[in-house]
């Protein structure tokens, strides 16, 4: 049986997070003076406020978890602030229809950067501001938040860092669960406010600099701007975005490792060379087919599109310096790749993630190794370590299991309505959190043409992504078994 009242606690301190930037984005709306989201914003606020504290008023002393527990706190202080979180969206109105407003509080929380909106700029600043500011909670995770209130000792903390973080990126921790949260914690704002900075000191206004600071930690992709990066027109912000891309997609623990030790050794490893390598070999593809076939006359201004929009969607960033519906079939093409394979293990970026590729691809090399030798013994190893079969057959399980929903978006996508390109694309990156997909919904379009009911699909593909799938499933074969 489950501890309701520890679970509606810690969902609370979740809700509390959200509140808190809402009040943030009223403080901006004051500063701007006072503009027309600062009404919605206000009642957002309020309701998120008491409904957050609520549970604060009855429960009393500490609360033990099991493991049930955590897992329905995770999903319930996801769930819970997807719904908040919309809240600001309906009550502003406009574009915002109810299911509008629910896909890009989904789509901000699980750093997704997908949207519907078709023009950006004429939101309120303080509308904005929140709507990265979903990005900046939803890129450091509701649940690290929690962690970070939860009292050291309990052993709550230590089940919420084992589920939150997968067991690929907990392998670049080697420390106790207090620890590992404060690296993240320090990474992730570090990231922000160095992002921040370049940004501002490259030309860019401060209050797009603060809202794309938070995108890029998060890699999620929300911009100020209907053109994204391209508004900017300046080659600086465009470098400045691909090494903060490129940067923050790697594993946090090696980033902090980096600085810790003043030393680059920690980023020699096989997963980063890989997550390199891709990025470069993807890229010199592109700029091919767009100097052959692109309509592109100028091989500087091809490479720069093509390693931004690579870097954008192994990223999950989802940034756009230039339209990729324009761009050759072929290059679409590698960019699903990008969308498949995505960053690495221990940061904010979605999909399949490098580390396990990599893994797959060690697995099926000695798998060849040992039908051409029968009766030698060998073992998978990855950056000089060895692998655990139980190790490679959970990847290898993930993997299907990943592939699998996709298969089976793809296919209730397609009965809603939407064409194969759109279905296709679309469904990958929303499991990959990737953002914009092929066509229609291209680097600079939205999805608000989509059917309602593939927005929906979207959006839970977006969560099952963002929590890598099996917290999800427990929770509902737990509902499923408790009501059978």
């Amino acid at each position: 049986m489950m501890n309701v009242k520890a679970i509606s606690v810690n969902v609370g301190k979740a809700l509390l997070v959200s509140a808190l930037f809402m009040f943030l984005s009223m403080v901006v709306s004051v500063i701007y003076g006072r503009d027309d989201a600062f009404g919605p914003l206000l009642i957002s606020f309020i309701i998120t406020l008491i409904v957050g504290a609520f549970p604060f008023i009855f429960v009393r002393g500490r609360q033990s978890l099991s493991m049930k527990d955590g897992i329905m706190t995770i999903v319930l202080s996801w769930v819970l602030s997807f719904i908040f979180g919309m809240l600001p969206y309906v009550l502003y109105g406009g574009e915002f229809t109810l299911i509008n407003a629910w896909f890009e509080s989904v789509s901000g929380f699980t750093t997704t950067g997908s949207t519907i909106l078709n023009d950006i700029e004429a939101l309120p600043k303080s509308l904005l501001f929140w709507r990265s500011s979903t990005h900046y909670i939803g890129g450091l995770g509701v649940v690290v938040f929690l962690l970070l209130v939860i009292p050291e000792a309990s052993p709550y903390r230590l089940r919420l860092t084992n589920m939150e973080m997968s067991s690929l990126s907990k392998e670049g921790y080697r420390y106790k669960s207090t620890k590992v949260v404060w690296i993240i914690t320090t990474v992730y704002v570090s990231l922000t406010l160095a992002a921040l900075l370049s940004l501002w000191a490259a030309g860019m206004p401060l209050f797009d600099a603060v809202n794309h600071a938070f995108s890029l930690a998060a890699t999620g992709g929300f911009s100020t701007r209907n053109l994204s990066v391209g508004a900017y027109d300046s080659d600086l912000i465009n470098v400045i975005f691909l090494v903060f891309m490129t940067v923050c997609a790697m594993h946090f623990g090696h980033i902090y490792a980096v600085f810790a030790t003043r030393s680059l050794k920690p980023m020699r490893n096989s997963v980063v060379k890989y997550y390199l390598g891709s990025i470069l070999v993807m890229s010199v593809i592109i700029t091919f087919f767009l100097m052959s076939d692109g309509g592109y006359d100028s091989f500087g201004k091809a490479a720069m599109d093509s390693a931004f929009t690579v870097v954008s969607y192994m990223s999950t960033a989802g940034f756009a310096i230039c339209d990729n519906s324009l761009w050759p079939w072929l290059a679409g093409i590698v960019l699903l790749l990008a969308s498949f394979q995505c960053g690495c293990a221990g940061s904010t970026t979605g999909g399949i993630k490098v580390d396990r590729i990599l893994i797959a691809f060690k697995a099926i090399s000695n798998e060849i190794k040992h039908r051409l030798h029968p009766s030698s013994v060998s073992h998978a190893r990855l950056s000089g370590q060895h692998l655990a079969d139980s190790a490679v057959h959970a990847v290898l399980m993930y993997i299907v299991v990943y592939f699998l929903v996709i298969f089976v978006s793809i296919i209730a996508v397609m009965i809603c309505g939407c064409d194969a390109t759109e279905a296709i694309s679309g469904v990958i990156a929303s499991v990959g959190s990737v953002g914009p997909g092929l066509g229609e919904i291209g680097s600079l379009d939205s999805y608000s043409a989509q059917p309602a009911m593939a927005k929906l699909i979207y959006t839970f593909d977006m969560f099952l992504g963002r929590v890598e799938i099996y917290p999800v499933l427990v929770a509902i074969s737990m509902i499923f078994r408790r009501n059978g």
